[in-house]
C-alpha cells in the first residue's frame, strides 16, 4: 500500500529515473497536438511572451519557440532543466529557463499568456495550490489567459481509481501503487522504478479536487471567463473523462 509521501516532497522526486520515464513517456505528436491546443486557447500570435510553468524536459517551451514565442520555462528539478537546456533549439523564438518553485514567479504583468500542462497541479497542499495561481495571475498581462491542464480530478480519477498498475519507459519498468485518503482528499502514490534488478522507491502527493473547487480556486486569483473541456478537441468533461483542461482569462480589473 503506498504511503504517505514526505513534506515537500517535490523538491526531491524529480530526480534519477523519474525524469528518465518522464522524457520518454510522450511522443513528439503528442507535443505538437498540446501546443496546438494551448496556442489556440490563448489566442497571441507570435513573437508573444509566453509562460511555461512547471516546464519539465521543456518540450512545450521548444515546440512553442519553434513557432516564434518567446518562453520562459520554470522549473524546480535541476535534471529536468538541464534536458530541457540540452534539446536542440535552432528556432526563431527565444527560451529563458528558471530554476524556481513554481509559486516563485517575480514577473508583474509580463507574459502574454501562461500554461501548466503535464499534470503538476495539486502537488502542494491548499493554501499552495491557490498561492500558485495567484502567482501565474500576477505574471499575466490583464485580459491575457491561462491554460490549466490536470488529471488531478475526482471526476476523472475516482470512478476507476486503478490501486496498482505496471508502466515500461524503455529499460525501465515503473509501479505505480496508489492510495486515496478521503479525509484529506489526497491521492498518495508510491513508485518503484526497477532497471536492471536495481530498484529505486519514491512517494508523492497530490491534492484531488473537482472541477468546481479547481475554477473556484482561478475565480479567487483573478481569473474569469472559465472554461473546461476534457480533451484537445474540446470535448465537455463528464465522469470519467481522462484530464481536465481549464482555460481562464485574468480580469482587466
Amino acid at each position: 500500500m503506498a504511503t504517505c509521501a514526505p513534506l515537500e516532497w517535490w523538491k526531491s522526486f524529480f530526480s534519477g529515473p523519474t525524469v528518465e520515464s518522464w522524457l520518454k513517456a510522450t511522443t513528439g505528436e503528442q507535443t505538437r497536438q498540446e501546443a496546438d491546443f494551448i496556442a489556440e486557447s490563448l489566442q497571441v500570435a507570435p513573437p508573444a511572451r509566453l509562460l511555461d510553468v512547471p516546464c519539465g524536459g521543456g518540450r512545450h517551451c521548444h515546440e512553442l519557440a519553434r513557432r516564434g514565442y518567446d518562453m520562459t520555462g520554470v522549473d524546480i528539478s535541476p535534471e529536468f532543466l538541464a534536458a530541457a537546456r540540452a534539446a536542440p533549439e535552432g528556432q526563431p523564438g527565444t527560451i529563458a529557463w528558471e530554476h524556481r518553485d513554481m509559486r516563485d514567479l517575480p514577473w508583474a504583468e509580463a507574459f502574454d499568456g501562461a500554461y501548466c500542462f503535464g499534470n503538476s497541479f495539486g502537488y502542494l497542499d491548499d493554501g499552495g495550490n491557490a498561492d500558485f495561481l495567484k502567482a501565474v495571475a500576477r505574471t499575466l498581462k490583464p485580459g491575457a489567459r491561462l491554460v490549466l491542464e490536470t488529471s488531478y480530478l475526482m471526476e476523472v480519477l475516482l470512478p476507476s481509481l486503478q490501486e496498482r498498475a505496471w508502466y515500461p519507459y524503455g529499460d525501465i519498468i515503473m509501479l505505480a501503487d496508489r492510495r486515496y485518503d478521503p479525509a484529506v482528499g489526497r491521492l498518495h502514490v508510491e513508485y518503484t522504478y526497477i532497471r536492471d534488478g536495481a530498484m529505486d522507491r519514491r512517494s508523492m502527493s497530490a491534492r484531488l479536487h473537482t472541477c468546481r473547487e479547481v475554477f473556484r480556486l482561478l475565480d479567487d486569483a483573478g481569473f474569469t471567463d472559465l472554461q473546461g473541456y476534457s480533451s484537445l478537441a474540446r470535448e465537455p468533461l463528464r465522469l470519467g473523462s481522462n484530464r481536465l483542461l481549464a482555460i481562464a482569462t485574468r480580469r482587466r480589473s
